[in-house]
């Protein structure tokens, strides 16, 4: 496995190139997603622990665009400035320049160049939308739109999974933000072509119900989540159900991938609430632990629970790492959920907000 994954990175060397371009730029928008199967752990070099699958989300997406000059002479490291929202942000530098350092062997035309990186959001940054996904699927889809213009003859299939290969090495779930509807990561007897490497666009025959499924993300916690995934997935080194919790993903994705073809939301609804419980699970269960949740996403899992007996409606919860709440559920259901909402769950989201998504088609061109 170690052999087959070391051809696959070679494979992603970028070619040498003897003339550069000057004074361009491309912008990018792509999409965050939501985990069905979580990925919770991970090995050097961004390898996830166990596999996931998403749904890529429509509209929480960030936009970025890249301008990149010539520099006079060959840096050693990728020279870059940040803005976010216009604004410089010196608190993302770091994590981009460990990015730029993990990357370097892949794209080292990057050192011929100066960038000044300007990226925006939709939707609130480090609130559990997972932000870091989109914000490195769409940098990752620049870089990527760079090298095509030195060398147009790569292929789209290169293309897709070398943006896809180098998001992950800026955050583990960007390299599921690339492609969509839906989006596996990680290798799984019965996905073909899974990599721990880059995600892989599902290409089963999904029902049509999951085609134009949608989420209502309810934001009831906007501000700096208290601890981050990084340090979180970093707890599961030693933790003591970790070997199961593996072994529980594998299976739960065994399974979904059935129900994303047959349309079982009965089974949909429990696997994908048992994995949004079982990643704070691991959370609450950590050395040290912590608790991601607040109240008002207690009091909105419970009214889920509430609506769905009394009414029959396939509504479901699911969680990131954080305290928002994603209602997932059929559009054919959107009038009654959305009722809903505002009947008895926008009391608990702060400020009375929430943000209405359906599943996209992943990264694009500006």
């Amino acid at each position: 496995m170690q052999n087959m994954n070391h051809l696959t990175v070679d494979k992603f060397v970028a070619a040498s190139f003897d003339s550069f371009h000057d004074g361009r730029s491309v912008s990018t928008q792509a999409p965050s997603n939501i985990a069905l199967v979580k990925y919770w752990g991970k090995y050097d070099n961004q390898i996830p622990a166990n596999p996931s699958i998403s749904f890529t989300l429509s509209k929480c997406a960030t936009t970025t665009n890249v301008k990149y000059s010539l520099l006079e002479k060959t840096s050693t490291a990728v020279s870059f400035e940040f803005l976010f929202e216009g604004n410089p942000k010196p608190s993302f530098e770091p994590k981009l320049k460990d990015y730029f350092n993990r990357i370097s062997a892949y794209v080292p035309f990057l050192n011929q160049y100066h960038l000044r990186i300007d990226s925006k959001n939709t939707f609130p940054h480090s609130s559990g939308i997972a932000s870091s996904a989109s914000a490195m699927a769409a940098l990752s889809l620049c870089l990527l739109e760079i090298e095509k213009s030195l060398n147009p003859s790569i292929s789209k299939t290169y293309y897709n999974q070398k943006a896809s290969f180098l998001a992950r090495l800026g955050s583990g779930s960007a390299c599921r933000s690339i492609e969509g509807p839906i989006v596996s990561w990680g290798k799984h007897r019965e996905i073909k072509q899974s990599s721990d490497l880059f995600g892989t666009p599902f290409e089963e025959n999904v029902h049509e119900v999951f085609q134009d499924y949608r989420d209502t993300i309810l934001l009831v916690h906007k501000g700096q989540k208290q601890v981050s995934s990084t340090v979180g997935h970093k707890l599961m080194d030693n933790h003591p159900y970790a070997s199961s919790r593996f072994d529980h993903a594998h299976q739960n994705l065994s399974e979904i991938i059935q129900v994303l073809t047959s349309g079982d939301l009965k089974r949909f609804i429990e696997i994908v609430e048992n994995e949004a419980l079982t990643l704070h699970a691991m959370m609450m269960t950590s050395i040290p632990y912590f608790i991601l949740m607040k109240p008002n996403t207690l009091a909105i899992i419970e009214r889920i629970w509430r609506f769905r007996g009394e009414t029959e409606t396939p509504l479901c919860f699911t969680l990131d790492a954080g305290a928002n709440v994603h209602l997932l559920y059929p559009s054919k259901s959107e009038k009654k959920v959305l009722q809903f909402i505002k009947n008895e769950l926008v009391v608990y989201c702060e400020n009375g907000q929430y943000i209405c998504d359906q599943v996209g088609t992943g990264a694009k061109l500006i």
